[in-house]
């Protein structure tokens, strides 16, 4: 994938990035007019807001359904604003062009469903449509599930693509609704450089308070731009009023954030790339070792009929080397994610050693 268009619109000047507001969920003709007047009046140049809306589970608020796409022509037509809206297969996807939607995104059931992705790839090489379209990553943490939805989309002619990362779901209590897990997105810049990476900061946090940090660090990272979800009367949202946030609100956030320049020169970066990069092949070499005394251990284990798998000494590892990476300023979860990948690596030698006859 070498040409793929940037989602730019020709309201957006070149190499700013790209700021996508809206509804969660188009209630009202009311409600939704009213937001998107309010953030036509701040300069916002892409509306969002979801018409078919897929839930967990049955009976919940599931969308307004195609009655809603008339809103969003008439927010066209009133403040010339952009507009878009999920679609999850063939029949949204038709019924989204019909009414002249600018911009579809895919959601993160659907991008896992690649069935469903065909499905609409298909639809819109027969339209024949040159509609922007944006792929969320998959509810779960796949990076090639994920490629392989934005493939279908390019391999039916598809150019105008783009990435939505809204973060990834998990079991438990956590800071965010679903866990960023940056080298994700990180690695797709890496595999698709000039495919374009929005940011969704509302579903990554799921609270309010967490989408001016979660977008900021998003700037940082240098993604193309931000999907946030704004409403003009959050508490009284049909649908995630936990994290939409007023237009006003969204125009403070957006005006505070600091924008990086990515096209500063490097050159004084040149001398500490070079330590980091004699610091990796230390490592290496470091990492090495400890696999030459790991194949030392389970040729001891095999001789004597013990077990590959040694639990205790591996909790009392974790527990110790943890609670001295935090001391140094690390953080527990990159720590654990290290020595658990270590882990694995020992016990596969190990066990090919167990193999050998």
């Amino acid at each position: 994938m070498t040409d793929l268009l940037p989602v730019g619109f020709e309201d957006t000047p070149k190499n700013s990035p790209i700021l996508i507001a809206g509804p969660c969920s188009a209630e009202t003709e009311e409600q939704v007019l009213s937001t998107a007047r309010e953030l036509s009046s701040y300069g916002v140049k892409l509306f969002r807001a979801g018409i078919w809306k897929p839930r967990t589970k049955p009976g919940g608020f599931e969308g307004v359904g195609s009655e809603g796409l008339q809103w969003l022509r008439k927010v066209k037509d009133e403040t010339g604003m952009k507009v878009a809206t999920e679609v999850a297969n063939k029949h949204h996807v038709e019924e989204a062009l019909d009414a002249g939607i600018d911009l579809i995104w895919i959601g993160a059931r659907t991008s896992a469903n690649p069935f469903a992705m065909q499905e609409i790839a298909d639809t819109l090489a027969e339209r024949n449509s040159d509609v922007h379209v944006l792929v969320k990553n998959p509810v779960n943490p796949d990076l090639e599930l994920w490629i392989g939805a934005i493939q279908r989309l390019y391999n039916a002619g598809i150019r105008h693509l783009g990435a939505i990362h809204r973060g990834f779901s998990t079991y438990g209590k956590h800071l965010y609704r679903n866990l960023p897990q940056w080298h994700i997105p990180i690695e797709l810049r890496r595999r698709l450089p000039q495919l374009p990476i929005i940011c969704d900061p509302s579903h990554i946090g799921g609270r309010r308070e967490l989408v001016a940090p979660i977008s900021q660090q998003a700037y940082d990272m240098g993604f193309d731009g931000l999907i946030i979800e704004s409403h003009c009367d959050p508490d009284c949202a049909w649908s995630d009023k936990a994290q939409q946030i007023t237009p006003e609100v969204l125009n403070f956030v957006v005006n505070s954030l600091v924008t990086r320049d990515q096209h500063y020169t490097t050159e004084n970066l040149t001398l500490l790339r070079q330590q980091i990069d004699q610091v990796d092949n230390e490592l290496l070499e470091i990492l090495n070792k400890r696999m030459r005394v790991c194949r030392e251990i389970g040729q001891y284990k095999k001789e004597h009929g013990m077990t590959v798998l040694q639990t205790g000494r591996y909790d009392d590892i974790m527990q110790s080397r943890v609670k001295l990476a935090t001391e140094m300023g690390m953080s527990a979860d990159f720590m654990r994610t290290v020595l658990s990948s270590i882990h694995e690596e020992s016990v596969r030698q190990q066990l090919e050693i167990f193999n050998r006859r």
